[in-house]
């Protein structure tokens, strides 16, 4: 069964740069990034293996952080082969996020 990965600078390119990817960028002090948790959990079992749902410690990898603008937590990215298609700020709903992984 798919279950979100804990992605870092390490692996984060080889996870991303072929296929679809949401990638949450959060921290374990940010209540509303908590609240994501569950979410994300919701968008693995729906979209299975058509997509990667990873998150980013933005404070254990800060450059990663920096490299894609992220302001505020939590800050979802959805990729396309390693590129950006479409970025969501705050707490998000399920199904828009399984409706922008289905688009993309």
């Amino acid at each position: 069964m798919a279950s979100v990965e804990h992605l870092d600078a390490a692996n984060f390119e080889a996870k991303t740069s072929k296929g679809v990817a949401l990638i949450d960028f959060w921290a374990p002090w940010c209540g509303p990034c908590r609240m994501m948790g569950p979410v994300l959990d919701a968008v693995v079992a729906a979209v299975g293996d058509k997509a990667l749902v990873g998150k980013v410690n933005v404070d254990e990898d800060a450059d990663l952080a920096a490299k894609f603008g992220v302001r505020s937590i939590p800050a979802l990215f959805l990729l396309k082969d390693g590129q950006t298609v479409e970025q969501f700020v705050g707490v998000q709903d399920k199904q828009k996020l399984i409706s922008a992984i289905e688009k993309a």
